[in-house]
């Protein structure tokens, strides 16, 4: 460990407690699913302490969520940014965090609702860009995004465009998502998420008038069997018809079924697989007089371990290794993450920074918290020497 590193590691060390207390107050901060002014007050919090540390701050408008939250650290320098990056909403209702407060236990792991995904991911990035700024390292700008509405995938908003935008001609960007007990960086993830065929057909007495109906139900059988034969798990191609939607009763022909698909595919080339399969399914009909619509709109892009999320991986393990951590494997994993849209903007990302634990998006959700300083740690080292 050399002496610039010595100084951010002093640094951390130094405000351990401080750390801590942001960590709590934010977990304090509920901020679910319906609580979008529960994200903006995580928001209100992400731009006091940007401002602290004397970055410029945009909170842009987000369509049915919280503002996204822009935070431009040394933007005088000429080199292309580095993106922090993490969201600020949790899966959990309203009241979780006065069932389960946060609180660290004899064994050193902290617990409450969004501990670990990912509220300990936004700590690290906030007090990564202070270490930097303590040392007096200017090299690259940062460009701090916390993000108001990745566990509902962007489903009613715009945000996905916003962060693509955002990220758009950076140096590389960090993800600070949790990463596993066992200790690995994610250098791939799967893409994919909810898509549904609606099918349309017409109604008739199943008794009086058969002939006169045109079975939605019929025809999305049809589809689901095309669709499911298509199935390719050891080649990461996934296609999951989970639920059916149709009908009111045996003595009508439906008119209307809903099929709501899981999708999952290791990489873009299999994504456009089973984006062509969808459109094709959707369009041919077995049954006359149906029709059918797709709606892939909550799908999250696959992150892609390209050459530049490789040297960046590289990069970042041998900073682990000099810093005393060891080298740090590198994983694909199958859960989303908005590094699939950076990736997709054509920047370099790394991907579960944020700290270790287990037991995401339910009550026992725990998080390591000496994992906390040493991400920390990591990160600033790895874009001091990037």
């Amino acid at each position: 460990m050399d002496t610039l590193d010595l100084q951010l590691k002093a640094y951390i060390e130094g405000h351990r407690q401080e750390m801590l207390a942001l960590w709590e107050e934010i977990i304090d901060t509920e901020s679910g699913p319906k609580q979008l002014d529960g994200v903006d007050r995580v928001g209100d919090i992400l731009q006091r302490e940007l401002e602290k540390a004397g970055a410029a701050v945009r909170r842009i408008p987000v369509d049915h969520a919280g503002d996204l939250i822009v935070g431009d650290w040394n933007p005088g320098s000429e080199a292309r940014p580095v993106v922090f990056m993490g969201h600020m909403d949790t899966v959990f209702p309203a009241g979780e965090a006065a069932k389960n407060p946060f609180r660290v236990d004899a064994a050193g792991n902290a617990h409450g609702p969004g501990v670990l995904d990912m509220k300990a991911g936004l700590v690290i990035g906030l007090y990564a860009l202070k270490a930097l700024q303590s040392i007096g390292w200017k090299k690259y700008p940062i460009r701090f995004l916390g993000i108001p509405d990745e566990e509902n995938l962007h489903m009613f908003s715009n945000a996905k465009t916003l962060i693509a935008q955002e990220a758009a001609g950076a140096a590389a960007a960090f993800n600070f998502e949790p990463g596993p007990v066992s200790d690995r960086l994610v250098i791939g993830r799967y893409g994919g998420g909810p898509v549904s065929i609606t099918v349309h057909g017409v109604a008739a007495h199943s008794g009086s008038a058969p002939e006169k109906g045109r079975s939605a139900v019929l025809e999305a059988a049809h589809k689901i069997l095309k669709l499911e034969a298509a199935n390719d798990i050891p080649r990461g191609k996934l296609i999951n018809c989970g639920a059916v939607e149709g009908g009111i009763g045996e003595n009508t022909i439906p008119d209307f079924c809903k099929i709501r698909i899981g999708i999952r595919y290791r990489n873009q080339s299999i994504g456009d697989e089973i984006f062509a399969l969808l459109r094709q399914v959707t369009e041919e009909r077995t049954v006359e007089g149906t029709w059918a619509e797709l709606d892939v709109s909550r799908v999250m892009a696959c992150m892609e371990t390209t050459d530049g999320v490789r040297k960046l991986y590289d990069h970042v393990a041998d900073t682990g290794e000099a810093l005393g951590l060891g080298r740090i494997p590198g994983i694909q994993v199958g859960g989303l993450s908005d590094a699939g849209i950076t990736i997709g903007a054509g920047v370099p990302t790394l991907c579960g920074m944020g700290v270790r634990g287990e037991g995401a998006h339910t009550d026992r959700e725990y998080a390591q918290v000496e994992s906390l300083y040493e991400r920390c740690l990591l990160a600033a080292a790895a874009v001091r020497t990037l």
